[in-house]
This record gives structure tokens, sequence and C-alpha cells, in this order.
């Protein structure tokens, strides 16, 4: 399995995924597609935990007057299944790993990721 999560409008995803050879990768554009109950239990098995998946970015956060810091793992979960830009993005997922998000450690781990690979 070879997959990437990731939003079309997102100019970060768009960066990120442009670096990369992605010839065999199934390409999903949450917005069109969201992730399905299946997907997210699999992104939980590598990550242990919905919060690492959860964007607190999302401009949902503020609409819908959470308050993050009280927020369960049953919560999260719950909140990515609904909207999918509660999904941290973009998402590399495979049968062995994943990398979750933009952030600058999470970008090196898959450039090193795709020069083994």
């Amino acid at each position: 399995m070879k997959k990437v999560f990731h939003l079309n409008t997102c100019d970060t995803c768009r960066k990120i995924l442009a670096q990369f050879d992605l010839t065999g990768w199934e390409l999903r554009e949450i917005k069109k597609e969201p992730i399905t109950k299946e997907e997210l239990a699999e992104m939980y098995k590598k990550t242990k935990s919905y919060e690492a998946l959860f964007s607190k970015k999302s401009t949902q956060i503020k609409l819908r007057g959470l308050e993050v810091k009280s927020l369960t793992e049953k919560d999260f979960k719950e909140l990515i299944l609904d909207h999918y830009t509660f999904l941290k993005r973009p998402v590399f997922l495979t049968d062995k790993e994943i990398f979750v998000g933009n952030d600058k450690n999470n970008v090196a781990a898959l450039q090193e990721f795709f020069r083994g690979n």
C-alpha cells in the first residue's frame, strides 16, 4: 500500500508532493474522496494517536467553537471522520510507515524515505 492523502487547494501539500516521484502511489484528494474509517484505523495503528493525525490549524475549530485541549482521542477520531480539514496533511501511508503533516522533521523523514526506496 502506498497512499497520499492531501488537498489540491493546499499550497503546502502541492509543494511537498512535487518533491517526490509518486509513480505507483494512490493520490487521495480528501475533499473529493473523504478518508474512511478503515483508512483512519490503519493510520492509527501506526501513530497510536488520533491527536497526532489531527490538524490543530483547521478552520473548523474556530467555526465550531472547539477547545482543542479538552478533546479526547474519541473526539479527535470523530472530528477527523466528520470533516476533511481535521486531518493533518499531507499523510503518506505505506504498509510499514506513516508520515503525517508538513513540519520540517516530517518532510526530512519523507525525503530520506524516498532516497532509500
